[in-house]
């Protein structure tokens, strides 16, 4: 009879250990996300804004750069940020938000890997905030995933 009641408190010592390690994590996702969002609400609005000077870039970036501003491309992609940003910080349609800010993220890399690498650094701490606040709504890309579409049969 000891040794059941052994067994079920080690079982008890495992469950609290479980729920003690995924402590850290409750608090980790919900500080990426907000981080994430208020980067990119922040620089959305910056665009628009201008409150945080920046020289313009020259060269190659200066031409590339200047080519999406003229063209209004850029404005589109400050309304993504703006509003893939405010849906992070609010905590609503968090797996469209990342869906969304995604492919900023990969022009954001490429763009300072090919052109620009002043900037490179703040370019992989947003890549790891989105990473970390992408684990817990993976499962809400599973179907995106999947090598056929499932149908549903009316």
């Amino acid at each position: 009879m000891g040794n059941a009641a052994d067994r079920n408190s080690s079982k008890e010592v495992a469950r609290q250990s479980a729920r003690d390690g995924a402590r850290p994590m409750k608090i980790i996702f919900p500080i990426a996300r907000v981080l994430l969002g208020l980067l990119f609400l922040t620089f959305g609005l910056n665009g628009f804004l201008h409150f945080i000077p920046a020289p313009r870039p020259t060269g190659v970036p200066g031409q590339f750069v200047g080519a999406m501003y003229v063209s209004h491309y850029l404005a589109v992609v400050w309304l993504v940020q703006i509003v893939g940003g405010a849906l992070l910080v609010i905590n609503r349609y968090v797996p469209a938000a990342l869906n969304t800010l995604g492919p900023v993220l990969v022009n954001i890399i490429l763009f300072h890997t090919t052109m620009s690498p002043v900037g490179f650094g703040p370019a992989v701490i947003a890549v790891a905030l989105w990473v970390i606040v992408f684990y817990p709504e993976r499962t809400a890309f599973r179907p995106l995933m999947a090598a056929k579409p499932v149908t549903s049969s009316d």
